[in-house]
């Protein structure tokens, strides 16, 4: 794509550095050098000065003639021309009909782009004919979400998967025909693609819907490319799935659903003696149910359909009737606590809910019990970010719901089954946490062996503690150098993190060849050895290797440790600092950078988010021989602070344990 080629309308886009960046393939340090040090670099054309904004055709000019073009920079230039059209509709439009006629549909004038638009739809399509079809597509698809990420609501892949999965694994088992699914809020497809990569077992019939053209538009061209040209063809329409349902003759096998939340406008008088409502009109305050009947209405005969749900239907006063009419005709086969961080809100602990419509028309399933499962605690403690452990979350609710088919199995901890009659209180409440027993409290076993592991600890710390209560305090001084002055005389080398580029995460997930990455958001959650998806291995990450010393250069969470295990990249403001050994102990130099007075006098600011100028950090100077005996006294010190904190972990429990005893009347005084 050749820069006479650019259309004028590109003249006038503008990007920031961090474009550039992204374009260059290289950090935005970079560009800022650039911009410092080479004369013809464009000129600003708005913005702010500390959010420049220069021209996207001068641009790419520039970046050609210096040739720091990288080999995806096509991909790159193109997209903020999209970004810079008229609306996100119409912008979504463009990339869906760029989809649309690269996977092979005919070439004909789409009325609602302008004619900028449709210049850049075909030079998509030429760039993908180049590139690789899919590759582009998926490309201008994950950026205009990236971009629109606050105004579009999407279910994270590991979510959709894991929700294809529970529907597949809940479902009675049929054969013949292909499997219809239907999503009636599909946005951008993420469930229906979903089920094109889990069910593997035969054609699929993939139905959607959606309010907003655009999404329904993304939709059908993302699975044109991921079905057979020879299979069923999607079909996804545009329309309101409560108002004025598009499909309303469509009866599917599986209806996976995320619906809007708490949406007031959502057409309760205008619906109210609608034929779906078989178990009462919603409330106002209650769409959620809406979604549920309509799910029901649009399923076969024995179909099952997995919503995700705020916590609050499973409670809410307001809807304790509907919810007891759908206990008592046994639609409603499962409820499944999801940890929070699921998806938005990622503070909330969503809900799956698990229906199954009648095996014949007008008929209700046995409505013997409903299985209730709480996974809010099946959050991958390995996962320092606050993300769910998906492969754990994965097997542990496949494990609950093939109950279903075996009602005699053993019911792990977090999984209950009830009677429906026993749901069937004033309160209707269908919550798991409230269902699922807890381990017995003040068992004697547990409890004996919690009082061994804290007596062990206990004396652990004693020890440890007398060990460092024996040091000498002289109060001589000793002379100190710094890190910079160390850097400089050749004893250790140091190294900064930085953010990686967005289009290298997860690449290698399956790869061998990946390390995870590290960043300062980690550290609060205890997390040393990174919690984010694995990066592929490239020469440009920084990465800390095992004997090398990490700091963390921000005063809030300032630290500093030698790092043990295999390979880590580390993000911004994180620091590797690898030692010479026979000049340097690295467990005497990380004991020396984490005095908190260390951080402190070398931030940059008073504030606590401040960064650490790690050059300044103090250093003792000391013989290698005497370093040593410091790097043990060190060791002592970090031995010491895992004791407490493994020591508070355990007391803790122990704490909860007596106290629960007690309540229940396990546990009694000597009074």
């Amino acid at each position: 794509m050749a820069s006479a080629r650019t259309p004028a309308s590109a003249r006038t886009v503008p990007v920031t550095l961090a474009e550039i960046a992204r374009i260059a393939g290289v950090g935005r340090a970079a560009v800022s050098n650039w911009r410092r040090r080479h004369d013809s670099f464009p000129e600003r054309i708005g913005g702010s000065d500390a959010s420049p904004h220069f021209s996207l055709s001068e641009v790419e000019e520039w970046l050609r003639a210096k040739d720091k073009l990288k080999e995806a920079g096509d991909r790159e230039l193109l997209w903020p021309r999209f970004e810079a059209l008229s609306s996100r509709a119409e912008s979504g439009l463009a990339i869906a009909e760029a989809g649309r006629r690269m996977r092979g549909g005919r070439e004909r004038p789409a009325p609602s782009l302008s004619t900028e638009a449709q210049e850049l739809v075909a030079e998509a399509v030429r760039l993908g004919r180049r590139d690789g079809s899919r590759q582009t597509f998926e490309f201008l698809l994950r950026r205009w979400l990236d971009t629109n990420v606050r105004q579009v609501s999407t279910t994270p892949p590991p979510l959709a998967s894991l929700m294809t999965t529970v529907a597949l694994c809940a479902r009675p088992k049929r054969t013949g025909g292909p499997l219809t699914v239907l999503d009636p809020a599909c946005g951008t497809g993420h469930l229906l693609t979903a089920v094109t990569t889990t069910y593997g077992q035969g054609p699929t019939r993939l139905v959607g819907c959606d309010r907003e053209p655009a999404l329904a538009a993304l939709a059908a061209a993302r699975l044109r490319f991921l079905l057979e040209p020879q299979g069923p063809r999607p079909c996804i329409a545009v329309g309101d799935s409560l108002r004025s349902d598009p499909h309303p003759g469509v009866r599917a096998d599986i209806v996976l659903c995320n619906p809007p939340f708490s949406e007031r406008e959502w057409g309760h008088e205008e619906l109210a003696t609608d034929s779906r409502w078989a178990h009462g009109l919603p409330p106002r305050t209650e769409p959620e149910l809406a979604w549920v009947q309509h799910c029901l209405a649009r399923l076969r005969p024995g179909g099952t359909a997995v919503l995700l749900l705020p916590p609050a239907v499973a409670s809410r006063r307001a809807g304790r009737r509907i919810r007891s009419s759908l206990l008592r005709t046994g639609h409603v086969k499962a409820v499944i606590a999801l940890p929070p961080g699921c998806a938005q809100p990622h503070g909330v602990s969503l809900h799956l809910w698990v229906l199954r419509a009648p095996t014949h028309q007008g008929g209700s399933e046995s409505t013997d019990d409903v299985l209730l499962v709480d996974a809010t605690e099946q959050d991958g403690r390995g996962a320092r970010d606050g993300r769910p452990d998906w492969d754990g979350l994965h097997a542990f609710i496949r494990q609950a719901v093939a109950l279903l088919h075996h009602p005699g199995g053993i019911l792990p901890e977090g999984v209950a089954r009830l009677a429906v009659l026993d749901l069937l209180d004033d309160d209707v409440n269908l919550t798991p946490g409230r269902h699922t027993a807890p381990p017995s409290p003040a068992d004697a076993v547990r409890l004996a062996s919690t009082w061994g592991r804290f007596g062990l600890l206990a004396e652990s710390l004693r020890e440890t503690s007398t060990v460092l209560a024996g040091l000498d305090l002289t109060g001589a001084k000793r002379p100190t150098t710094t890190v910079g002055e160390l850097a400089r005389a050749g004893a250790l080398l140091l190294r900064g993190g930085h953010q990686p580029m967005n289009d290298s995460p997860a690449k290698a997930r399956c790869s061998e060849a990946s390390v995870p990455l590290l960043t300062i958001a980690d550290l609060p959650n205890g997390g040393r050895t990174g919690g984010r998806p694995t990066l592929a291995a490239r020469p440009d990450l920084v990465l800390a290797e095992p004997g090398d010393v990490v700091v963390a250069g921000v005063v809030r969470v300032f630290d500093a440790w030698v790092h043990e295990g295999p390979p880590i990249a580390l993000g911004p403001q994180l620091y590797a600092l690898r030692v010479v050994p026979e000049r340097l102990d690295a467990r005497f130099l990380a004991g020396c950078l984490r005095a908190p007075s260390n951080g402190r006098q070398a931030g940059t600011h008073a504030s606590s988010s401040a960064r650490v100028d790690i050059r300044k950090l103090q250093v003792l100077q000391l013989p290698l021989k005497e370093q040593r005996h410091y790097g043990e006294t060190f060791g002592h010190m970090v031995a010491l602070m895992t004791l407490l904190d493994e020591l508070g972990g355990v007391g803790r429990d122990l704490l909860n344990e007596l106290s629960e005893g007690l309540v229940a009347g396990r546990l009694v005084t000597g009074a």
